[in-house]
């Protein structure tokens, strides 16, 4: 047997190619950014002919890194930022305009028009989600209604629909000749058109949003021998390795932490966080504003759901420090400035730049900061970017302990904030539980990597992955739960002046 697994990590920012050893060690990888493209407030768009490009390098690149042939690869897991709608000719491979990345709000008359002819309650029965701007069936419904010609295209075969694991996939597997239209069910969670019960596509929601059946993808399980074929392009490989996981970024690091059990709960720290709890294998339906998901489905094993509190920016607070107000120069350059003062002096920042995802739901709310005086500096608004990552999670963790009745004992956490090990301290004790950093931090490819290597025998089962994890670093709260409860406090106070702020028709 070939001795690697590699994972193809289609993210918000960046597309990377990893390679993993049987002991779940990072081998090598690649990684290069593509454009965020911003043609007007609250639109998010990304290139997808330039993402399928940049995966190629990475993946060509990561190989030659390694030292190896691509036959020394036993699979191949693609994990990817998941709500990211990509509408293509599957004649040609020529998309009918940019991707819109699962932060763009364009679709929030969409979303509103929904509750108000009173799809709403249906949505959340049959979906597990709200009806919001986050989600794909929207974005879907604005390209048919908004880009010319999509819509007769749709009807004649000859315009369909994937988010970027999809749009990879198809590329890899052969493009216009033969390339395979596939998802699997934690992407196909994410659009509000798949039953969480039967795993299709629903004939009503359709109907709803207005999207033909046959723009979609086929649904497959997570990890599958044979769902996703092999790769036939001439690039980047030169050779067909089986692609046999796929998994949404989120879902692909709860695997990454080897959350197989109910109960267990991971947080990754990217552009936003995203913290999952398995919930087993019956889906919990949350009354406290979060996402009832898949989690996993490995072969024909029942699904694994999980809840999940999505929140929007996070890590992109910190690039906004970087790029728009240009107080840093560098992402890692935050901690530092950050430690040039001993609290945030009471400023609050609520990076509400997409309105607010879990677990408030509300499109109508916008970025404030608060609470600022003529004694602040660069420094104390360095110091409220990162308590508002912590902050957020909190407001999940709170959400999920009474949708769930599990209180955390610890939180395992991943993702590239990690590394800044104030904001993890910061995490620690604003929620007044431990933060467990794993060795491997960038979980969401070795989730993908995992779920491939399990479709092929590489690894035996789950008891043997969690043998792989192993703690790096571990904090330890450190507030009096006084100053605890006084911050949140004055955090919810922040959160309600952003609200209101964007009138939603």
């Amino acid at each position: 047997m070939a001795d690697f697994v590699g994972a193809v990590d289609q993210g918000t920012t960046s597309s990377r190619f990893m390679i993993f050893d049987h002991d779940g060690n990072e081998v090598a990888r690649h990684q290069l950014e593509h454009s965020q493209v911003l043609p007007r407030p609250g639109w998010v768009e990304h290139d997808p002919v330039e993402i399928w490009e940049r995966t190629n390098v990475a993946m060509q690149n990561a190989v030659r890194r390694a030292g190896i042939a691509a036959t020394d690869l036993a699979a191949i897991g693609i994990t990817n930022q998941r709500e990211t709608t990509v509408v293509w000719d599957p004649r040609t491979g020529q998309p009918y305009c940019n991707a819109l990345v699962w932060q763009d709000t364009r679709t929030d008359r969409i979303a509103a028009a929904l509750e108000r002819d009173g799809h709403g309650e249906l949505i959340r029965r049959r979906t597990g989600l709200p009806p919001a701007t986050y989600f794909s069936g929207g974005k879907i419904k604005w390209i048919l209604e908004n880009v010319d010609g999509v819509r007769e295209a749709a009807e004649q075969g000859h315009a369909v629909f994937g988010t970027t694991d999809s749009w990879v996939l198809w590329n890899l597997t052969g493009g216009p000749r033969g390339g395979i239209h596939a998802t699997d069910v934690t992407n196909a969670s994410r659009t509000m058109l798949m039953d969480l019960e039967t795993l299709d596509w629903d004939g009503e929601l359709l109907e709803i949003f207005g999207v033909p059946r046959a723009m979609l993808p086929v649904i497959s399980a997570s990890s599958h021998p044979e769902a996703y074929g092999r790769t036939r392009t001439s690039r980047p490989l030169r050779s067909a390795v089986p692609i046999t996981g796929v998994l949404g970024d989120q879902q692909a690091a709860t695997v990454g932490q080897v959350c197989f059990g109910a109960g267990e709960a991971k947080n990754t720290y990217g552009t936003g966080n995203f913290l999952l709890l398995n919930t087993g294998t019956r889906p919990v339906r949350s009354g406290h504003g979060l996402i009832t998901t898949v989690c996993y489905r490995f072969g024909d094993q029942p699904p694994v759901y999980a809840l999940e509190g999505s929140i929007a920016v996070t890590g992109s607070a910190v690039q906004w420090l970087r790029d728009q107000l240009r107080i840093i120069t560098d992402a890692a350059e935050v901690e530092r400035l950050a430690r040039t003062v001993e609290d945030s002096g009471g400023v609050y920042f609520v990076p509400a730049f997409s309105g607010l995802f879990a677990p408030y739901w509300r499109s109508d709310a916008r970025g404030a900061i608060v609470g600022l005086a003529r004694y602040h500096t660069n420094g104390h608004l360095a110091r409220a970017t990162l308590e508002a990552i912590c902050y957020q999670s909190r407001d999940v963790v709170e959400a999920m302990q009474q949708d769930a009745g599990v209180r955390l004992d610890v939180l395992k956490v991943d993702g590239g904030v990690t590394a800044d090990e104030l904001c993890m301290q910061t995490q620690a004790d604003i929620l007044g539980v431990p933060v467990s950093r794993p060795v491997v931090a960038e979980t969401t490819a070795l989730g993908a990597a995992y779920a491939a290597g399990l479709a092929v025998g590489f690894w035996r089962d789950t008891d043997e992955l969690r043998e792989h994890w192993h703690e790096s670093r571990r904090w330890q709260p450190q507030w009096s739960d006084r100053r605890r409860a006084d911050g949140y406090a004055g955090w919810k106070k922040a959160v309600q002046r952003t609200l209101d702020w964007v009138d939603v028709e």
